[in-house]
């Protein structure tokens, strides 16, 4: 299973901010949408970078609150991992696992298409482990019959 069946089933849609914005909105955008994550997209709409959760904790917790008052551009992570999406979930799940994030970018021909995190991948991996097991009972009764 690749990235592209996650995308066509849970949806392509992706919260993006400007590197302009302040960090106190930011928050609230991360707050009141229910997300880890805002990705940062530029004026041409190329990935500019990703600010999550923990970049928020770190930056309050070296801070304090005052630190809300800067802008997303100045504390997001700018070095982001990519995926394609022919990525299969065994390797974005290795990717989210080895680099220690929990959302990864979906991108194709320069351009974000969707994002898919930690649980989209392992929903995926039980649901097929899932329908292995099922296909095996199958199997072992249609031989035992």
């Amino acid at each position: 299973m690749t990235v592209r069946r996650i995308l066509e089933t849970k949806g392509r849609e992706v919260v993006t901010i400007d590197l302009a914005t302040t960090l106190a909105e930011a928050v609230r955008t991360l707050a009141e949408r229910r997300i880890g994550v805002l990705v940062v997209i530029g004026a041409g709409g190329d990935l500019q970078g990703i600010l999550s959760e923990r970049d928020v904790v770190r930056l309050v917790a070296g801070g304090g609150m005052d630190a809300l008052s800067g802008t997303v551009g100045e504390v997001m992570t700018r070095e982001v991992t990519t995926a394609g999406e022919e990525t299969t979930v065994d390797e974005a799940m290795e990717i989210m696992t080895r680099r220690r994030f929990r959302h990864l970018p979906v991108c194709e021909g320069g351009r974000l298409v969707g994002i898919v995190s930690i649980g989209d991948v392992v929903k995926r991996r039980i649901e097929a482990a899932e329908q292995e097991a099922e296909e095996m009972r199958s199997y072992i009764h249609a031989a035992a019959g």
